[in-house]
């Protein structure tokens, strides 16, 4: 595959675990050339027909790596997480080959922090992201969330009290709460941005952004 470093450049997925698989999954959905590697025959033949290409290698092994032509990828998803070991040699060879973007699955901080050393460039943690947001949901206070760092987060949730009665503007959310109101959706109507003007009702849905604790102690207010 040629070197192509626009945003639709191939990506190379390492492990068809059900992160990795669900990553070649969407990535092929979204029109991208997607080449897998895992050392699982089985695994491999099951996915032979749902990506572009799949291989059956050893990515702990540089030679390997090269001779699949891992040195012309720019981007890499290094989904193996069961083995600390494997993960750091598969993520020290894709460094080595010069992949620019790695993106590493990690099982915990010490091994995301040993994964950033060596060179990922953005290190996942799926099944704590995972189970955050499960919480979130479970707790019945939001129907969605998602947290993008610990300074951002967006949830849908049914509006409090404090957010109805009158525009957007002249309730200060955000002074008072440290949110913001991004938009409404209405029974029966699209969904629309949210602006100064913008008033919500007490049936309506609203997405709002912020904190997680903001957006959590948001969220308990009385309806």
């Amino acid at each position: 595959m040629a070197r192509d470093r626009s945003t639709g450049a191939p990506v190379l997925v390492i492990g068809l675990g059900r992160f990795g698989a669900a990553a070649a999954d969407k990535l092929e959905q979204l029109g991208r050339e997607v080449l897998v590697i895992d050392t699982d025959a089985m695994l491999v033949q099951k996915w032979a027909t749902r990506v572009t290409h799949v291989v059956q290698a050893d990515a702990t092994d540089l030679d390997a790596l090269r001779q699949i032509g891992g040195q012309d990828f720019d981007v890499a998803i290094m989904a193996v997480g069961s083995s600390v070991e494997g993960s750091v040699l598969i993520t020290a060879n894709l460094v080595d080959l010069g992949v620019s973007q790695i993106w590493a699955k990690a099982m915990s901080k010490s091994h995301g922090t040993i994964l950033e050393r060596i060179g990922a460039n953005h290190v996942i943690y799926p099944e704590a992201e995972s189970g955050d947001r499960i919480a979130h949901l479970v707790s019945g206070q939001v129907l969605d969330f998602i947290e993008f760092d610990d300074e951002l987060s967006l949830a849908k949730l049914r509006p409090p009290e404090v957010a109805r009665g009158g525009a957007l503007q002249g309730l200060g959310l955000r002074r008072r709460y440290g949110i913001t109101v991004v938009g409404v959706k209405s029974h029966g109507a699209p969904f629309v941005y949210a602006g100064a003007a913008t008033e919500v009702g007490a049936d309506d849905f609203i997405v709002v952004s912020g904190t997680a604790s903001d957006i959590d102690a948001f969220a308990r207010l009385p309806r």
